[in-house]
């Protein structure tokens, strides 16, 4: 998944479009998906969709994989959300019994409901903001936008070094199993499980002789205690992604408040 997001991020139509430009756009709409209503945050989810299958071009199919991995989390936690539990007194009037075992009682209310509903529209439109970064930016820029917002260097060299290294152990694991078949290994469920142990036990050492080969490297290299970024060449914004921004934001914030106007009534 993270060579498809890194592969994407490259080749997406919105690629040349300023990386600061993109992130501001994305952190207003992630400060109004995470405060608006539930109604406001599916009408975000829509028009990033737009914004990224057809202004950038991502195919459909990775979006929905990004957003739906990403959604397993969310239904892990369901049940927490929505099941409660309760061992003496009657169950509320809008619940409704799943199951009684000795003096506990299991049951869902509409109330819950509602709230996995909300909390599943709000991960939702949060999730496609940051899918709008992911998916349209490289992480190179990335960085570039957070050494502009006065993100420590210590910092910004730890967490280009962690990026690295993620393709590093990617690469490694990938060779390791391609390995292991090419020998009649991770055939047969047991015989796969045992593989599958001795790679993980073998696949540390051979990702940190890798990663010391990129260490010596670098210093080879003339690594002095700092990584130079190279600077980021932004072509100039389309004044229809710029009107199309404005307009959007201002027509979400007056459907927010014609919305919590209506509630207050």
């Amino acid at each position: 998944m993270i060579k498809l997001i890194d592969t994407f991020s490259y080749t997406n139509r919105l690629r040349s479009v300023s990386p600061m430009w993109k992130s501001g756009f994305a952190a207003v709409l992630m400060v109004l998906s995470y405060l608006s209503h539930p109604v406001t945050q599916m009408m975000i989810v829509g028009w990033l969709f737009v914004w990224i299958t057809l202004y950038a071009r991502i195919p459909v199919k990775a979006y929905s994989l990004l957003i739906g991995a990403s959604c397993l989390f969310y239904a892990a936690s369901l049940p927490a959300i929505v099941i409660e539990f309760t061992s003496a007194g009657p169950v509320s009037p809008d619940g409704m019994i799943l199951f009684t075992f000795a003096r506990w009682t299991s049951y869902v209310t509409e109330a819950g409901i509602y709230e996995a509903g909300s909390l599943l529209a709000r991960i939702i439109a949060c999730l496609s903001c940051l899918a709008f970064v992911m998916l349209t930016t490289p992480m190179s820029e990335l960085f570039q936008v957070m050494k502009k917002w006065r993100v420590p260097s210590l910092v910004l060299e730890l967490m280009m070094i962690m990026y690295r290294f993620l393709f590093v152990l990617s690469d490694t694991a990938q060779q390791m199993y391609t390995a292991q078949r090419a020998r009649g290994g991770q055939t047969g469920f047991y015989r796969r499980l045992n593989d599958t142990a001795i790679l993980i036990v073998r696949l540390f050492g051979k990702s940190m002789h890798r990663y010391q080969g990129l260490s010596q490297g670098l210093v080879t290299r003339g690594f002095a205690d700092s990584i130079q970024m190279a600077p980021v060449q932004a072509t100039p914004l389309p004044f229809r992604y710029i009107w199309e921004s404005r307009i959007g934001v201002i027509l979400l914030l007056l459907i927010e408040l014609w919305l919590r106007w209506g509630e207050m009534l």
